[in-house]
């Protein structure tokens, strides 16, 4: 049975909207996942660590076949094939970052995967996105949409929609 999931995209390495682009065709290319709605690109300063290039965001919804672990770790190679390597301290520069927000209303707490996506919350360059596609979404285990969820925020930081060239 198909849930719909939302997931966080970024890239502050390289070509940063290529590498978005190049990871969304990936994951509507696999056969268990069905495109439903897309963010435009959101250009943010990174918020963790300071000292390094400024990222490209976006939010998908997609409707997919693939259980949470199925799909962490199809979205665990895409980033792999992008050049992402893990790195020992957080919050470093990626080429592509994929991070589950939701799926379905299911909560997960497991070592290396919880839904929902534990920091969604503080986070303006998650919900800034997440907002133009889904205001009125409720995150299981809340009572708050992510319109809420959004005026509630502590991140000051900017989160500014992205104008790509148009030949791109």
């Amino acid at each position: 049975m198909s849930e719909i999931a939302y997931l966080a995209l970024g890239s502050n390495l390289g070509n940063r909207a290529a590498n978005l682009k190049a990871a969304i065709i990936k994951l509507h290319a696999h056969r268990q996942v069905q495109a439903v709605d897309q963010s435009q690109y959101y250009q943010t300063a990174p918020r963790f660590n300071t000292d390094q290039p400024q990222f490209l965001n976006a939010v998908l919804s997609i409707s997919t076949d693939l259980s949470p672990l199925e799909l962490l770790e199809f979205t665990s190679e895409i980033e792999v094939q992008a050049g992402r390597q893990k790195a020992r301290v957080k919050n470093q520069p990626r080429t592509l970052d994929i991070d589950i927000l939701t799926y379905g209303d299911e909560i997960i707490s497991l070592k290396k995967l919880k839904i929902p996506h534990p920091g969604l919350a503080e986070r303006r360059f998650v919900l800034e996105p997440w907002c133009e596609i889904a205001p009125e979404f409720r995150v299981a285990g809340t009572t708050m949409t992510i319109r809420n969820l959004l005026a509630a925020c502590n991140d000051n930081s900017m989160a500014e929609v992205y104008l790509m060239d148009p030949v791109s």
